[in-house]
Parts: C-alpha cells; structure tokens; sequence
C-alpha cells in the first residue's frame, strides 16, 4: 500500500489540473462528489472551466489503463483512485449533503479503514472542518513560495569609499567585487559608503556578475519619471529591450502600474518598436461575473478596467489645459496602438511584437500564469505587475499566487527583471494611509 492516501478538494483540480501526478508514489483519492462538482463546472468559459474539462481528460486516459474504481497505477509509482463510497460519520452540525462535507466524510471513512489519509484543499474552512474532525488537513503546497524570502531585485550594500569611486571612475565592477553574492542577472545594487552613507552608487548587475552603471533609469518616458531610487531600478529594466519579462510587485500608490503604462506607451507610440500596448487584468468579481454586465464585450470591461483608464487619461491628459484626455485614449484604442482585453480571452492568442502588460497578477494562478506568459510571441515584451498582499481570489494568498511563483521561478533568467516597489508616490495622503493604517 503506498505510503499516505492524500484526498483531493475539487478547488485543488481547478487550480491545478496536474495535481494528480504530483503526489509522487502515494495514492491520490478523488471522491466521487469532486467528479460531479467539477462536471457542474466544464461548462464555464473561463480558467476554471478550461481545468476542469483538462482533468476530466486526464482521469480519461487514466480509465484507458485500468478501473479508476480500484486504482490506476501512475508513471511516478503511485496511484490514482475515484472513490465511491462516503458513508464515514458526521456531526450533526455539519450538512452531510453539502459537497464540501462529502469530501469529509470520504476522507474519514478511509481513516477508520487504517489508511494514512491527508485532506487536501485550497479552501481554509474546509481545512479547519477537516482538523476538527480529527483529519490530517494540508494546503496544496506545490507551487507555494516564501513571502518573507521573495527575491526583491535589488540590494543595499554597505562598501569601502574607494570601491565607489572606482565604479564611478571605470562604470564597472568585475564580478566578485562585492563578495560572493548571490547576485543574478538584472538585479541592482545600490552601493553606500561605510562610513559615509551620503556617498552612494547604483547600478545593475549582468549574467556574468559585473556591475554596470544604469542606462534607462533616469529617462522620462511618455512625460513620467521615477520618482524615487526603486522607480528607476523599475524604468532601467522597462526601457531595457533584452529584458523580455518584467514583474513590479509593490502596494498600491508605488506606481508600478503607471510606470509599465507610461513605458509602453512611449515604446509603441513615440518609439515605433512594438505594434501595440495589450493591457490586461483577471477579472476576479466581488458579486456576480462579467457575463451579467450589460451591453457588448468592451462596455463589460470597462466597469472592470476603470482603474486602467484612469492611468491612461491621466498619462494622455499631462500638460493638457482641457479635459479631453478620455478622447486620447479612445484615439490610441480605434488607431489599433492599445488594446484592453480581460485576462480570459488571452488564451489561445499569439501575441508578437506586442507590449503586454497583465496588472493585479496576484490574482491569478500559477497554471493561468504560465498560459498567459507562453503567449508572447517573437519581439513581446511581457510587464506583470500586482500587490501579494491584496488577493481577490478566495483560494490564493500572498504565497500560492502566479504573481510570486514566477518571481521565483524566473530568478537569475538573463531575460527577466523584477522589482520590489515600497515606497507610494500617489500622494502624501496615500503615504501616510498605507503607513499607519
């Protein structure tokens, strides 16, 4: 008998559809319940839907192999099981033909047979119903990452005066210079006398490990410039071409998304080296979803758009005395130079030579990560921006969201950037809040 019996949550197959062959030599339960919840779900149009019908597809092929009912044996060496029976105990307080408890019940009647069982689910208060029933209860911890340890792009170094003035004298620092690191590919380094803190330096490490003095940072781009040290590490990598994946994590009012916006719109517009800026961002509704919303596609998006408007008009209405910058913006869109689109329709699409920028990434999936950036096309140039600690998505956290896993996934990638942005420059007045509040 393999070693533990972990019993999935439908919310784990939606989130991850591969999730069955990732529990190495161990076997994998699926009660029957999940079967009939993600069934109710293969009709959505959306990322949910698209996984559920990719695991109906898995445990297919499975069932070519041998009866699901008694176990299908996996390549990793263990077992994938569908199981039928939920007879197991339930308090009285606990709605026994609720889908949720189901799966409990499941789980406990494979306990008192002996088995080792581990409940495993996104969803925080199934978890808690699973402990107090005396389950083992676990999160699917296989795309997690350790917020308190995320690669932040950049880092202070405390350095002899003389190491500064040879950076300024020869605009590079030979690898190794600064210690053994690690220091990877497009991070920076902001570099202060020991004993002068004032004398300072910044710069920004190759894929061989030597420092090079910035190059785009201190550029404006479409009429905006960094306001702070952290937004010109965040400009010098937005500017930069070979730096084909960009993500900028930081709290709202950092300016991450103005930045990408600005930086795409010169790039395209005033520049000419990509056919367009693609502006995307998960549509993750408090009430009912986009489909409910009146009128044709575009209407739907802008109620969830607004805030990207707002960045446009304000970026199209600088140093206009009128008020006509909404009409900009619609100039950009009918031009073909912008385009809004809801995360959802970008699958399937093939995006070359194209601006992409996918704002409050924290909102999606590691999976719907990966199908969003493998669609950039030759000559893309990807900007993912979002905030870990302000999830929508009931079943992500700051630790589990696509936004953090390809942080840390593309760390040390000669192609990829990243910066973490602390410092809000929206107003003194959104300072102070996101301070003390």
């Amino acid at each position: 008998m393999p070693n533990k019996t972990f019993v999935l949550d439908t919310n784990v197959l939606v989130h991850n559809p591969n999730a069955l062959f990732l529990f190495e030599d161990n076997q994998v339960v699926i009660p029957l319940v999940v079967i009939e919840e993600l069934d109710n779900l293969k009709k959505f149009m959306d990322e949910r839907g698209r996984n559920a019908r990719s695991v109906a597809r898995h445990l297919d092929e499975l069932r070519g192999q041998g009866e699901l009912s008694q176990g299908v044996k996996l390549p990793s060496g263990g077992t994938v099981r569908v199981e039928l029976a939920m007879n197991g105990p339930l308090p009285p307080a606990l709605d026994a033909d609720k889908a949720d408890n189901s799966i409990l019940r499941t789980a406990i009647m494979l306990q008192k047979r002996g088995e080792d069982v581990h409940f495993i689910s996104k969803d925080i208060n199934a978890r808690i119903k699973a402990d107090a029933l005396g389950l083992q209860s676990e999160d699917f911890e296989n795309a997690k990452v350790d917020i308190d340890t995320l690669y932040s792009g950049w880092t202070e170094l405390a350095v002899d005066k003389g190491l500064i003035d040879l950076f300024y004298r020869e605009k590079r620092l030979e690898p190794g210079a600064l210690g053994a690191g690690p220091f990877y590919p497009n991070q920076f380094a902001l570099l202060r006398g020991s004993d002068n803190p004032n004398h300072s330096a910044i710069g920004r490490f190759d894929d061989k490990g030597a420092l090079h003095p910035m190059v785009w940072g201190e550029k404006d781009a479409w009429g905006v410039r960094a306001l702070n040290v952290e937004q010109k590490f965040a400009m010098d990598l937005l500017l930069d071409d070979a730096v084909e994946l960009v993500t900028l994590v930081g709290t709202a009012g950092t300016g991450k998304t103005l930045l990408a916006m600005a930086a795409g719109l010169q790039r395209v517009v005033e520049e000419k080296k990509y056919k367009k800026v693609l502006i995307s961002r998960p549509v993750i509704p408090l009430g009912k979803d986009i489909g409910y919303l009146p009128g044709t596609k575009d209407e739907k998006l802008r109620h969830w758009m607004q805030p990207i408007f707002d960045n446009l008009e304000f970026l199209t209405g600088q140093g206009n005395d009128d008020d006509d910058s909404a009409s900009h913006v619609d100039y950009l869109v009918q031009t073909n130079k912008l385009e809004l689109e809801a995360v959802t329709y970008i699958r399937g699409r093939s995006l070359p030579k194209q601006w992409v920028v996918v704002d409050e990434a924290q909102n999606l999936t590691p999976h719907e990560m990966k199908t969003i950036v493998s669609r950039a096309g030759e000559g893309t140039k990807v900007v993912i921006t979002g905030d870990p600690y302000q999830i929508d998505n009931p079943y992500l956290d700051a630790e589990s969201n696509g936004l953090t896993y390809l942080v840390e996934k593309f760390k040390g990638q000669p192609m990829f950037g990243h910066v973490t942005l602390s410092r809000s420059e929206r107003s003194r007045l959104a300072a102070l809040a996101a301070a003390i509040l």
